[in-house]
């Protein structure tokens, strides 16, 4: 390997690591701080936390690689031009397409490191992450109560809760549907708490300041209003639940398995079009690290932007315009506007040849 390709590559290897760390890290804080919530309020096991957080982590790893390959090549070649070392190389008889191609090896390499990532590593991990997500559920039941969600899991019962902090409860509103056509049941509270039954498949609530539907003796299928300050009820879990029931998503699937599906949902005239959305996206995504190289080498050589927060600020914006195309090509795919190859690679198209046109020009300089 020459000099210039090994310092190029040490140029670059600085912040792919530092950006990769920092975006991990600011995607994955959500979970973070919902994993210690667990830990801390609702009494799951530290090691099962810990399970579930590392089994969420591949999911945040397919936005954040690209996020940081497009950060390390604008960072990178941006200092490099500011302080006008490309001028200088240039001068010296070294060709900008020289400098490039090892960098656009490198990213086709972490393009196909990407392709098993997306394929196999993700889905299985997303799948295992849910499957112990509803285990936790079942051992900890109080650890399904989450806010702004229509919460099912519980027998006969429908759970929405605006907030939660702790073991407290603001805004609780709990549906009991009837069967045939009576009306459903529903208890409305201002604020509540979770009372903790160990080793038990049921959370007992203690609600305040609220009302409930409760039976007419007289007519069984007619409510009256009753108010109260304090009112408790015990929410069993659902004996339907069972982790090992759990269906897969599409998202969840390899691409041999879509592929599977496709064939044989194609052949029963089902609309089979989010399964080839689906299937494409693992391969749009993995190679958009390479499309990120070809239109952010020219781009950092052109602005001459050797800031920092300037060029992460560059990465994040040219990472949100390539999410917006890919999105809306899904939309008109699902829309049957266009095929879904079409849709899905629409961002990877757009963007190479934007970063094509960008690189020659500059070669003509």
């Amino acid at each position: 390997m020459r000099i210039i390709d090994k310092y190029l590559l040490k140029e670059l290897g600085g912040p792919l690591t530092a950006s990769l760390l920092v975006t991990t890290f600011i995607l994955a804080a959500g979970n973070i701080m919902q994993t210690m919530d667990m830990v801390v309020n609702k009494g799951v096991e530290v090691i099962q936390v810990v399970k579930i957080f590392l089994l969420f982590l591949p999911y945040v790893l397919i936005f954040t690689i690209p996020i940081s390959v497009l950060a390390a090549v604008l960072l990178g070649f941006g200092r490099l031009s500011g302080d006008n070392e490309i001028t200088a190389l240039r001068t010296s008889g070294v060709s900008v397409l020289t400098l490039v191609v090892p960098v656009v090896i490198c990213g086709f390499m972490i393009s196909l490191a990407s392709v098993p990532l997306n394929d196999r590593l993700l889905p299985e991990a997303e799948y295992n992450a849910r499957k112990l997500v509803k285990t936790v559920g079942i051992k900890h039941p109080s650890a399904m109560l989450e806010p702004g969600v229509f919460i099912k899991g519980f027998k006969n019962y429908i759970v929405f809760i605006h907030a939660i902090n702790g073991n407290k409860l603001e805004d609780v509103r709990i549906y009991e549907p009837q069967e045939g056509d009576k009306p459903t049941r529903s208890i409305v509270a201002a604020r509540g708490e979770i009372i903790s039954l160990p080793e038990s498949d049921s959370v007992r609530l203690k609600l305040e300041n609220g009302t409930a539907d409760e039976i007419t003796p007289e007519k069984p299928e007619e409510f009256y209003k009753l108010s109260f300050k304090e009112y408790f009820m015990t929410l069993d879990l659902d004996g339907g639940m069972d982790a090992d029931s759990i269906q897969k998503k599409p998202r969840e699937k390899s691409i041999r398995e879509l592929s599977v599906d496709i064939d044989s949902m194609g052949k029963s005239g089902v609309n089979v079009t989010p399964l080839r959305v689906e299937l494409h996206k693992k391969l749009a995504l993995a190679f958009s690290n390479l499309v990120f190289i070809l239109v952010g080498i020219p781009l950092a050589i052109s602005t001459h932007r050797r800031e920092k927060v300037i060029g992460f600020g560059m990465a994040m914006t040219l990472f949100l315009v390539y999410w917006g195309i890919m999105l809306s090509g899904i939309a008109l795919s699902i829309q049957g506007i266009m095929p879904a190859w079409a849709g899905v690679w629409s961002a990877n198209i757009i963007l190479s040849c934007m970063g094509m046109t960008l690189f020659f020009r500059m070669m003509k300089r």
